[in-house]
């Protein structure tokens, strides 16, 4: 049987070389359509989860635009704060936004709802690594312990009771695990607090210029 013989250009170096650079080019296209691909996809589950924790805590009743469209950012402190907000007829009528408290586990993620007039519409954990049994009572399928905070505000909830019982407050503590609701309370005062101080921005500036056009349209 004769043996094949190798073309001379097949030994050369310069073949090997330009060889390997065609795979490794290929391989890098192949990897960032898949990357791309990917990023598509974790942007529009990330866009649907934002979705779903808004429409927990801002009723459909209250607003008629896509919320997700109607943003703003704010600075405050040290970080970025994404305020989403909700309109009815081109008025403002809630906004809702994330806060963070420490809880046993570690950070515990939380999203807030609140009406133009500084009260909660509700309050939903997104995310937390509590005890299971214990502290994950702050999840909302687990236990209805989160909607005690519906229609508080600071108006109608003195500084005092934005506690535990355990600490002379109004909210109830989990057997076994006081640091998990203790941290979510803070966390919820803290962001109506966040709402009392940054409200021109967030509603009142923005509801009067929408006023007073509809001023100028009367007349």
């Amino acid at each position: 049987m004769t043996e094949l013989k190798k073309p001379a250009y097949m030994n050369r170096i310069a073949y090997h070389a330009t060889l390997l650079g065609a795979f490794t080019a290929l391989s890098t296209i192949l990897l960032v359509m898949g990357n791309k691909g990917t990023a598509e996809e974790i942007k529009k589950q990330l866009l649907e989860d934002t979705r779903k924790s808004i429409s927990q805590v801002i009723p459909r009743a209250i607003h008629d635009n896509n919320i997700l469209d109607d943003k703003i950012q704010i600075k405050h402190q040290d970080r970025d704060i994404t305020v989403y907000r909700a309109r009815l007829k081109q008025k403002i009528t809630a906004v809702a936004y994330q806060v963070r408290g420490l809880g046993y586990g570690g950070e515990i993620l939380i999203i807030i709802g609140v009406k133009i007039d500084g009260s909660i519409l509700g309050v939903r954990v997104l995310k937390h690594s509590e005890t299971p049994g214990l502290g994950d009572k702050i999840e909302v399928k687990k236990d209805p312990w989160i909607y005690s905070f519906d229609g508080l505000s600071l108006r109608n909830n003195p500084d005092n009771e934005w506690a535990v019982k355990k600490d002379s407050g109004r909210f109830d503590q989990f057997s076994g695990a006081t640091i998990t609701p203790r941290a979510v309370v803070n966390a919820v005062k803290g962001g109506l607090d966040f709402f009392k101080a940054y409200r021109l921005q967030l509603v009142d500036q923005d509801n009067k210029i929408d006023h007073k056009e509809d001023s100028a349209n009367e007349q």
